[in-house]
């Protein structure tokens, strides 16, 4: 989704209307402008940061996660058709089995996306960087923002909102991560082929350092760790085939011995005991 370069000063905008019955709320939302993300690498991206935080989220539906659809957040913005389409974006506390075409908040309570991730290209840095940073920050209050290019590995950056809701920057770690409070993640790159593409990824990791999975990945370690299982099982089975095995073998050379035994008595004249 192209960006729509906007020249005027953005102020914050507040809304009165009482969530619950907003007056005559508009129905000829617009869901598609038509342009595709910059690169199939951006696809690519966006997607790996949705479907690995429903992996890691399977067993959960109180969230909804989205990116490249628009997030409509007041008439005015309809009227002058200023679409907002994050890449990447995460709503907590919501009901996440719902179908959505678009994140628009007078649907849904005044709740705005909690954790907003950019996908930037050479076109986009800047406004991603400034004019989409102060609207997600000043009106949607987004609580963690963060940037990041796919052809850059080393341009990830990150903000959290403080009490005065001004971004302030993220540190990362020993790894070059950054935390992502909101979901309890951290966030940081990785190397290795998706679809088909070789690239350096942004990429979900847990408390332990831990890559959270795609759904792929999930069912590729699955079926790994059945396979596995399966050897276990049958290494086990070999095991006990082989005790078995010497156990006949023990028991043969027992008998044979006592057989050898029997016939020298019965040649010396003396018939062994039953």
């Amino acid at each position: 989704m192209s960006p729509e370069v906007i020249t005027e000063t953005i102020s914050p905008i507040v809304i009165d209307e009482d969530w619950e019955n907003p007056p005559m709320p508009p129905t000829d939302l617009i869901y598609d402008d038509g342009e595709p993300l910059e690169s199939n690498r951006h696809r690519i991206a966006m997607n790996v940061l949705i479907h690995s935080l429903e992996q890691g989220w399977s067993d959960r539906n109180d969230f909804f996660t989205g990116g490249n659809m628009f997030v409509y957040y007041n008439i005015n913005q309809i009227r002058n058709k200023d679409f907002r389409g994050p890449d990447f974006f995460a709503v907590l506390d919501v009901d996440g089995t719902k179908s959505r075409k678009a994140w628009v908040t007078w649907e849904e309570n005044g709740r705005y996306p909690d954790v907003i991730v950019e996908l930037m290209s050479p076109s986009t840095a800047e406004i991603d960087k400034t004019i989409k940073k102060d609207i997600y920050g000043q009106i949607f209050r987004t609580r963690n923002y963060f940037v990041f290019s796919p052809f850059d590995p080393n341009s990830l950056q990150g903000w959290h909102l403080d009490v005065n809701f001004q971004y302030q920057p993220l540190e990362p770690n020993e790894r070059g991560w950054l935390r992502c409070e909101t979901l309890g993640f951290w966030l940081g790159t990785w190397e290795g082929t998706i679809n088909r593409e070789t690239a350096i990824w942004l990429r979900f990791y847990d408390d332990l350092g831990n890559l959270v999975p795609l759904p792929e990945e999930a069912a590729q370690a699955h079926a790994e760790q059945e396979r596995q299982i399966a050897e276990q099982e049958r290494q086990r089975a070999e095991q006990e085939h082989q005790r078995a095995e010497q156990e006949r073998q023990r028991a043969e050379q027992e008998h044979q011995r006592a057989e050898r035994l029997t016939a020298q008595l019965r040649a010396l004249g003396i018939e062994p005991e039953s």
